[in-house]
């Protein structure tokens, strides 16, 4: 399954970017996933417990435990503790740099996203505006119902005369 990972993912690497990591694996993003992983890890309550249980015990077993099994005395100020801290600390805070590094890359990314679909919708929505604005011109020029009644009313009107007139001179003549 990994393998057809890998392959999925040589087809969207340019033919010219597909040279391999100088130490194993062709993924040139698994460190940057790692540390995204691991920040995330660090950011959970989890970790803190975690974290805070591993200190409480080493200082309980370097503190209560007697002289030949301790490992990091109190005598010396927990100094192997220390030295453990504060290189976790200095791991710490590069990977978290890189993960944040990481999200406002995709951060970018959406926005840029965004506002090229905004402008899409805005185009959109003008486009629309316009044809309204068409139609309403259109539907203006259309005759409504009281214009053709009234129009219907003079030709039955002009109808009506045409017949009394005819009617008029047919009767004339005979008189």
């Amino acid at each position: 399954m990994a393998r057809a990972d890998v392959d999925d993912r040589r087809f969207e690497t340019p033919k010219g970017m597909r040279r391999s990591a100088p130490f194993g694996g062709g993924d040139k993003d698994r460190f940057g996933r790692f540390s995204e992983a691991f920040a995330r890890g660090m950011g959970t309550s989890g970790f803190l417990i975690g974290m805070t249980v591993f200190v409480l015990v080493w200082l309980g077993w370097n503190s209560f435990m007697p002289t030949d099994v301790q490992f990091d005395p109190r005598a010396t100020n927990f100094t192997l503790l220390t030295l453990i801290l504060s290189l976790q600390a200095s791991y710490a805070a590069p990977l978290i740099l890189l993960a944040q590094n990481r999200q406002d890359d995709r951060d970018r990314v959406q926005i840029e996203q965004d506002r090229q679909r905004a402008e899409r919708n805005l185009a959109d929505t003008e486009y629309l505006a316009r044809e309204v604005v068409a139609l309403r011109l259109a539907v203006r020029d259309l005759a409504s119902k009281d214009f053709i009644r009234s129009e219907l009313r003079q030709v039955l009107e002009e109808l009506d005369r045409r017949d009394e007139e005819e009617a008029e001179r047919a009767a004339a003549p005979a008189s």
